[in-house]
């Protein structure tokens, strides 16, 4: 890891900010490095040295700025395997899972956009008027750690392509993807002070928002933490893209295929231990098949093997941290204690690997929807299982809470399931298990957030519209109207 921890006008600088972090292993419990944090002045430089290079990128020709994204997409494949280690050392997902999923996927993204950003370079006709998209400016992207690469990838490769310049705070808690792309991004030749890094906790983040030269903020985190920023930029006017938070149902349609239905909520449940907020963490079985599902479920539970996330058999790794154990454990303990029943795990399951922040896969019965449990994002391997009359109990179930992030929903057949999905409030719905769209917009309404993520929805986020009004006579002659 670069130990200079601010990368600022294209290079690397040591950071002047007082806080020393550790950085801890989510399977050994022990600090493998440290972070040192940047400080206001460390921002001011970085946002200062984005605003210095924004009009120049602003104007490279998008074919250029697509060719040195697709150089960034090669630079971190050539440090793939680094970056799995690092994020399975960091979040905790099994070593097979983050190459495929934390680091594959996000370099794919990078391709993608680069072929993306092509799409702006063709204005668009409406009448006697040609519209043009132009980059929003300065980009503050702050993001999360239980999917570091991917988030950074959604928010950078979107704002690049666009012709905006960034300033990238990581979590402090997974830095590592962070100072790798920085790293990337500098031998794809950028110029300097188009990408720009600064680390530390939530004060750094602020002085981000705040700052009057930012011209956007693109945040993906807690709910909380969304509504702090939203009002800061508010007080400026400045744009916000935020990818909040979620509690995620997968309903199933009486006569859908059971088993199926079971065996991919519960997966998508537990991928990344939970850490993943648009998770299906309440599943809704019609009531008449609840008992059978309750069979399924502590079954399956059973193949969701404990242990060293580099270990092949592994199927579940530690959490993230220490705090995210505990807040797991309190919000568990709490349903338990509100009468929630433990289906399968639970806070005393046995056995538990002796060293790592580890969480059984848990299921929950007997819950109640107004429950904090059926409420609140858990943010770990925790299933709530709700049962419902009629479907139209089951809508109001899935709708009953402030986000909208994701849901799913299982049907005998594609036209029952898409019945009841039009229904729903969320940003992005499955039917009957179909695959991840990477080009689909992604985000929610609500408290999961504002705006959209991936593929062109993404890459809009970045740009504003201009208008021209021509004469008609004039706007024939325009070169690439259409």
């Amino acid at each position: 890891m670069n130990h200079c921890h601010t990368y600022a006008a294209g290079a690397w600088f040591g950071s002047g900010g007082s806080e020393e972090i550790d950085l801890v292993d989510s399977y050994t419990e022990e600090a493998y490095a440290s972070l040192r944090a940047s400080s206001r002045a460390d921002v001011d430089v970085a946002v200062a040295s984005a605003r210095s290079a924004g009009r120049s990128w602003a104007q490279t020709p998008v074919e250029v700025r697509a060719n040195a994204l697709a150089r960034i997409a090669e630079a971190l494949a050539e440090r793939a395997d680094e970056l799995a280690q690092a994020i399975t050392r960091e979040v905790g997902m099994p070593r097979k899972l983050s190459r495929r999923i934390q680091v594959d996927a996000p370099i794919r993204a990078w391709r993608r956009q680069a072929e993306l950003a092509a799409t702006l370079a063709r204005p668009e006709r409406i009448g006697h008027s040609i519209i043009e998209r132009l980059p929003v400016g300065v980009v503050a992207c702050i993001t999360p750690w239980n999917y570091p690469l991917h988030q950074l990838t959604a928010k950078v490769a979107c704002a690049l392509a666009a012709g905006c310049t960034v300033v990238v705070k990581p979590s402090e808690v997974a830095p590592s993807s962070g100072f790798i792309l920085a790293d990337a991004v500098a031998s794809a030749g950028l110029p300097a002070g188009v990408f720009n890094l600064v680390n530390g906790r939530g004060d750094i983040g602020e002085a981000l928002v705040a700052h009057p030269d930012v011209d956007m903020v693109s945040f993906t985190g807690s709910t909380a933490v969304g509504r702090r920023i939203a009002a800061a930029a508010g007080a400026q006017l400045k744009r916000v893209a935020l990818e909040l938070g979620g509690k995620s149902a997968a309903l199933i349609v009486p006569d859908a295929d059971l088993a199926a239905a079971v065996k991919a909520t519960l997966a998508n449940c537990l991928l990344n231990s939970g850490q993943t907020c648009s998770a299906l963490s309440r599943l809704l079985v019609p009531r008449a098949r609840y008992a059978e599902v309750v069979a399924m479920l502590r079954e399956q539970v059973k193949a969701y093997v404990m242990g060293d996330p580099a270990d092949p058999a592994t199927r579940l790794g530690p959490l993230a941290s220490m705090p995210q154990l505990a807040r797991v454990r309190a919000l568990v303990d709490a349903a338990i204690a509100d009468g929630a029943a433990v289906i399968a795990g639970g806070p005393d399951a046995l056995p538990v690997p002796s060293r790592g922040f580890f969480f059984a896969p848990t299921v929950l019965g007997n819950v109640d929807r107004s429950m904090p449990i059926a409420q609140q994002e858990v943010f770990g391997p925790v299933l709530v299982l709700l049962a419902y009359d009629n479907v139209d109990e089951a809508v109001a179930i899935a709708n009953g809470t402030r986000y909208g992030l994701a849901a799913s929903v299982w049907g005998p057949t594609p036209d029952a399931a898409w019945a009841v999905a039009r229904r729903l409030r969320a940003g992005q719905i499955d039917l009957n298990g179909a695959p991840f769209n990477p080009d689909a917009p992604f985000g929610g309404f609500g408290d999961s957030g504002i705006g959209r993520e991936n593929g062109p929805h993404g890459l809009h986020e970045f740009v504003d519209t201009v208008s021209y009004q021509l004469p008609a006579d004039y706007i024939g002659n325009m070169v690439g109207a259409s």
